[in-house]
């Protein structure tokens, strides 16, 4: 069944009713404070929408990598504090995630009131989807809600399980996420481009096959680009080359000549000495990179090539660097691409990650239709993969 028929917040009669929300509140925090609280604030929607239609809100999230034990460097407690500037409203901490103190205050909340659990990942069922773990979670809740897109890939008793006992939406984020990958997938506005970038090939490999079976044209640069010159007879020096998967690289080309998809490499590349910031380069064209010197990123005609196919562009779909992009002697690609796709009249799509970084550096991130919040479910959303947070969700009424 179409991921674009699930239902969403909306769909709840949420009033009166306790609503667990599975966020994705995974921030950086040094010293007890957070670094940069964006995924709390992308949560923040949806979190919304039920404090204002009197839901007992009950929201939940893994924090870092506890491993299934209690370790208070891992805490909520400065997600609460931030959570609960943001709402202009106290929202509590449970000491626990399906315990004593989680039941107790769940049983005790008003209606527009919030709670939030301690980090999931204290329990050591958590990651194995543990089906008691999961009745635990939904024993505090009437509704269950997924808003947690960046964990949507991995089937755990907070993301997949409880929708098993509770009846089940999505959030906002999630919402968006579904309407515009999904929606690129499988109803695009055409031409639709592909831009794939990034180190490796065998990251990739799914995501490019499903891609040739629906674009018109597929863009490669980054590091992976190399393995293609490779599968071609080009010489790449020292250039990343992922080996194993040179013949893949080969039948990839044949499948998209064979569907009539537009496969574009790098004509020229920017070459280095080593792998370094201030590394002697040069540009060449990539067909013959010399022993003992790696490409670190697609060169000047290349940049004006892809800049110029993507302004054709219905819908553009961004994941991967062109390069070396956190060095600016190699940032120059990623630049141009970044560029190209804010200045098109296309629907842009930026999967997570590092493309989402550089757009964001760049100060182009308004400039794009979507921006993704989730680096590996983004990845096997485009490869046509099923996400267990997605799948788990409750069908709308036909």
């Amino acid at each position: 069944m179409s991921t674009l028929n699930k239902k969403t917040i909306e769909d709840l009669d949420v009033k009166g009713k306790r609503v667990l929300v599975r966020c994705d509140f995974n921030v950086k925090i040094e010293n007890g404070v957070i670094t940069s609280d964006k995924r709390v604030v992308a949560s923040l929607p949806t979190i919304r929408y039920l404090i204002d239609h009197g839901a007992k809100v009950i929201l939940c999230s893994h924090l870092g990598r506890p491993k299934g034990t209690v370790d208070p460097a891992f805490s909520m407690a400065p997600v609460a504090e931030n959570l609960s500037k943001h709402l202009g409203m106290e929202v509590k901490l449970a000491k626990d995630v399906v315990g004593e103190s989680a039941h107790e205050l769940a049983a005790s909340l008003k209606d527009g009131e919030v709670l939030l659990l301690e980090n999931v990942r204290f329990e050591p069922g958590e990651t194995k989807n543990d089906p008691e773990l999961s009745k635990k979670f939904a024993s505090l809740a009437d509704l269950y809600v997924n808003d947690a897109f960046g964990s949507c890939h991995r089937a755990h008793s907070s993301t997949a399980g409880v929708a098993d006992y509770l009846p089940s939406a999505v959030g906002y984020l999630i919402q968006k996420e579904i309407q515009f990958i999904g929606g690129a997938l499988e109803n695009p506005k055409r031409p639709l481009i592909a831009v794939l970038g990034g180190a490796k090939v065998s990251d990739k490999i799914g995501v490019i096959n499903n891609l040739i079976d629906k674009c018109d044209t597929i863009i490669i640069g980054g590091g992976m680009a190399y393995t293609f010159f490779k599968a071609l007879g080009h010489s790449i020096g020292t250039s990343l080359l992922d080996e194993e998967n040179v013949e893949n690289a080969k039948q990839m080309m044949a499948k998209a000549r064979e569907k009539g998809v537009n496969f574009l490499l790098p004509v020229d590349n920017i070459i280095a000495t080593d792998y370094a910031a201030d590394a002697t380069n040069m540009r060449i064209y990539s067909d013959s990179i010399p022993d003992g010197w790696m490409g670190l990123d697609i060169g000047p005609v290349t940049a004006e090539l892809f800049a110029k196919s993507i302004q054709k562009a219905g819908t553009v779909i961004w994941n991967g660097p062109m390069g070396v992009s956190e060095w600016d002697n190699f940032a120059q690609g990623t630049i141009a691409v970044a560029k190209g796709i804010a200045d098109s009249n296309a629907i842009s799509i930026i999967g997570g990650g590092d493309s989402a970084a550089a757009i964001t550096k760049l100060g182009f991130a308004d400039k794009m239709s979507h921006i993704s919040t989730g680096g590996g479910a983004s990845l096997e959303f485009l490869e046509g993969k099923e996400l267990p947070g997605i799948a788990c969700i409750d069908e709308k009424d036909a």
